[in-house]
């Protein structure tokens, strides 16, 4: 990864001073909140595949793209303050949450902030286009995280439901980046749609194995709890997959597994997580996400195939790998 950054070092830079710039106020707290979210950091990763996007397009270095690269930041941002409000979480990137040390309120009142100079960027950078795109990624991932709402503890979900969810609720920001980036590089169609289809598989491998990681990692890697999804009563593919395997055998090890998920899945109950985590081991339901998510690497790296070779290209396709290697 290290070198997918190095590429663009002078333009993340440039994203990392005016992420500073614009995350100011007048008013304290927003100022607080929103020093605390810079500090916090993260890698970024969606900015910087908008900056490569644009490199692979000969348009490194251009200043509608490191507005366009905050600009999808900030968005990512305002829905993680908002998803940690949903989500009553406490716990990301290893730190405590914004409402964790602010509450509810104020962290939902700065996520607005952040969209409001997420949409700013975007009118400074003066294409309807991108407007077009980012608006309709917003609306998509809010309808994402309602869908996810909506499906708390529904043991009926089904693999294309899943996918469905996370499409848009995670996916959807990395493909529109990609595509935004593209537009504002002035692409042919082709080229704008390639690049959307490298964003869309790109982030929904990523949450595969955000969603394997929270069922085989540790609290350091994932940055968040181990068994947060399962507390929060979600059923994301290992659950899904762990389910539909112990209710299809008939033998009574599998009849006990299957009652044990349920009852924990049911009762939201954090204090069967080893007991859960084992079952998604041994029913095979991990191996499982980690095979779904190496099939949407694949189909990133496929969708890039057009794109003429280059260093950014590149760097590109080692992201997809980087993302399966977090499983390692």
């Amino acid at each position: 990864m290290q070198s997918s950054y190095a590429i663009v070092a002078d333009e993340f830079s440039s994203v990392n001073d005016l992420i500073t710039q614009q995350l100011t106020s007048e008013v304290g707290l927003v100022a607080n909140i929103s020093q605390y979210l810079v500090a916090s950091g993260g890698k970024r990763i969606r900015p910087l595949i908008t900056l490569l996007a644009a490199g692979a397009l000969n348009q490194a270095n251009n200043q509608k793209q490191i507005q366009l690269a905050t600009a999808v930041e900030f968005l990512h941002t305002a829905t993680l303050l908002h998803d940690d409000v949903v989500d009553m979480s406490t716990l990301r990137r290893g730190q405590p949450t914004a409402n964790a040390n602010w509450g509810n309120a104020s962290s939902v009142l700065v996520g607005d902030f952040v969209y409001s100079k997420a949409f700013q960027l975007m009118v400074g950078i003066g294409s309807l286009e991108v407007m077009q795109i980012l608006s309709d990624t917003t609306t998509k991932i809010a309808e994402g995280e309602v869908q996810q709402l909506m499906a708390i503890g529904d043991l009926t979900l089904s693999e294309d439901d899943y996918f469905n969810v996370i499409r848009n609720k995670t996916a959807q920001l990395f493909e529109g980046a990609c595509q935004a980036s593209a537009v504002t590089a002035g692409a042919s169609k082709a080229e704008i749609d390639d690049l959307g289809r490298y964003g869309l598989h790109l982030g929904l491998a990523f949450q595969l194995v955000d969603d394997y990681l929270d069922y085989s990692g540790n609290s350091d890697d994932l940055g968040k709890n181990v068994g947060d999804d399962l507390a929060e009563g979600k059923l994301t593919l290992p659950l899904i997959e762990a389910l539909r395997i112990t209710a299809s055998q008939t033998d009574t090890q599998n009849k006990e597994q299957h009652a044990l998920l349920v009852k924990a899945i049911s009762e939201k109950d954090l204090s069967k997580i080893e007991n859960v985590i084992r079952i998604t081991q041994d029913c095979g339901a991990l191996e499982i996400t980690l095979t779904r998510a190496k099939e949407q690497v694949e189909l990133a790296k496929t969708a890039l195939k057009t794109i003429s070779t280059s260093a950014y290209k590149d760097e590109l396709i080692k992201i997809t790998d980087f993302v399966i290697s977090r499983t390692v």
